[in-house]
């Protein structure tokens, strides 16, 4: 069994072996087949490919040469224009030589005959100067003066006549313009003064506002920034504040406290905060019911909110918001008769005081304080120009300029329009010329236009324009530390020489 196994064995793996390579043979010949058959593909593939090369190259070249002749024709013509044009060139530079030798030429003889030309003149001046013994300038000098003695008189007299004939005529135009102004505006002229007092119906009230150890007087002093005067005066309690918006919150406040009954810190809080928003609204509509009258439309709602304030602000009585509308009137009438811009010249009248709404909380005078506001919320330069002017703070840079201050100076001066008192007024005037008359050489003073402006006059022989000068300074500045007045005032010191002979 084994030798069977055996020999079964060695027959398998001969057999096995053998059928191995008879396979092997079989799968190289038909590898060899495969590859054949991918050469072949391949060179066919590659001749196809070099063929197709090889017509593309000579399209291509065909097309490189054709376009080489092309450029090659056109780099001919190119060639043929320059040298035609270089030939131009040419032929003008030489036409141009020829012209400047002729203008040369002809220059040369200008310049020989104006040369003889002076001279002639010059000889002729030198034979008139030596017959006439006067020179050209003792000549011309001699003929003036000769013209100006003969028609002196007569001169005079067509610029007196044309002096006095075109003042008249300005004068009539101007009366008439500024009457017919007036006549168009038919405003009430009653004056008013801020409210500074509540009435209460009995006493009683007056220690509630006080209360328990003076609580709610303090506490609405400091809320409402005022003070309040509580004395002997039946049925009054008056409101001190320089503040005109505050006087009035106050009041509001005060009235409606009153009216509720609860008198307490927490009431007196409540009712103020109250009472500001309620003034706030009254000045911002105010200030859009003014800039409505006046036709003045896309102004910055702040600028209308200043505006609005001034309804609280006086001047002798005269409500200044209402005084701002009277004279934003009279400058649109008066600009559209002299032919001015209306519409700025109402714009500047409406704006001229509008510094009077911050005076107390700005430095400056109303003017300049006016000048910055108005500058700040972007307001038109010749607005500005316009309202800047009207106390003569600054140069009239503009027609609408003088039409503002001359319509100014009409709606203080209409009759009721402002007032004050007379003991304050006669103490205002007799210290103001009190203060002029300290200053040595003084000979005397005059307010004038209820204090506005002081004039006084020096003796000429005890001062000099410098010394004037220097007086005037120093009498604005004393005024200036030692009188409390409204507005500003105008110094004027007089040095007059009069000259007096007698013929006997």
């Amino acid at each position: 069994m084994i030798i069977k196994l055996l020999f079964f064995l060695v027959v398998g793996i001969t057999t096995g072996y053998f059928g191995r390579v008879l396979i092997a043979r079989l799968q190289k010949k038909s590898l060899e087949t495969d590859v054949a058959e991918i050469i072949l593909k391949a060179r066919t593939d590659a001749q196809e490919l070099i063929n197709d090369a090889e017509t593309r190259a000579e399209k291509i070249l065909t097309q490189s040469r054709e376009l080489e002749r092309e450029r090659e024709r056109d780099f001919g013509k190119t060639k043929e224009h320059l040298e035609r044009r270089e030939h131009n060139l040419d032929k003008r530079q030489n036409d141009l030589d020829k012209s400047y030798e002729t203008i040369k030429i002809k220059t040369d003889e200008v310049r020989v005959l104006k040369e003889k030309a002076d001279n002639l003149v010059k000889k002729r001046l030198e034979t008139l100067e030596s017959i006439a013994h006067l020179t050209q300038e003792q000549a011309l000098q001699t003929l003036i003066q000769e013209i100006e003695t003969k028609h002196t008189i007569d001169l005079e007299a067509r610029i007196q006549k044309l002096s006095m004939f075109g003042e008249e005529k300005i004068k009539d135009r101007a009366r008439v313009i500024l009457t017919t102004a007036i006549n168009r505006l038919a405003s009430s002229t009653a004056s008013e003064l801020t409210t500074t007092s509540v009435e209460i119906e009995n006493d009683e009230v007056k220690g509630k506002i006080i209360g328990k150890e003076g609580r709610n007087i303090r506490t609405f002093e400091r809320v409402a920034g005022v003070e309040l005067i509580i004395d002997d005066s039946p049925h009054e309690i008056v409101i001190s504040c320089f503040d005109p918006i505050r006087r009035q919150v106050a009041r509001v406040a005060l009235e409606n406290l009153i009216k509720d009954g609860r008198i307490q810190p927490a009431k007196i809080e409540e009712f103020v905060e109250k009472a500001q928003n309620e003034v706030h609204e009254i000045v911002k509509k105010k200030g859009e019911e003014a800039m409505y009258e006046c036709g003045i439309m896309n102004t910055d709602p702040r600028l209308i909110s200043i505006l609005g304030r001034l309804h609280f602000r006086t001047s002798y009585g005269q409500n200044v918001l209402k005084h701002s509308i009277e004279v934003a009137h009279l400058c649109e009438m008066i600009a559209s008769e002299i032919g001015a811009d209306p519409y700025i010249a109402k714009f500047a009248g409406l704006v001229h005081d509008i510094g009077k709404a911050l005076d107390h909380e700005i430095e400056g005078t109303h003017v300049e304080i006016g000048i910055r506001v108005l500058q700040k919320f972007g307001v038109d330069e010749r607005v500005v120009v316009g309202m800047r002017s009207h106390h003569d703070e600054y140069p009239h840079g503009s027609l609408e300029a003088v039409i503002v201050q001359t319509c100014d100076m009409i709606s203080g001066a209409r009759p009721g329009a402002r007032r004050d008192t007379l003991e304050n007024y006669v103490k205002r005037l007799r210290e103001l010329e009190a203060v002029a008359n300290t200053f040595q050489g003084v000979v005397k003073s005059y307010a004038l236009q209820a204090g506005r402006e002081i004039r006084v006059f020096v003796h000429p022989d005890q001062l000099n324009d410098l010394q004037v000068k220097r007086i005037a300074r120093e009498m604005a500045i004393k005024i200036e530390r030692d009188l409390r007045y409204p507005g500003e005032i105008k110094v004027t010191v007089i040095r007059e020489n009069r000259v007096i002979e007698y013929a006997r």
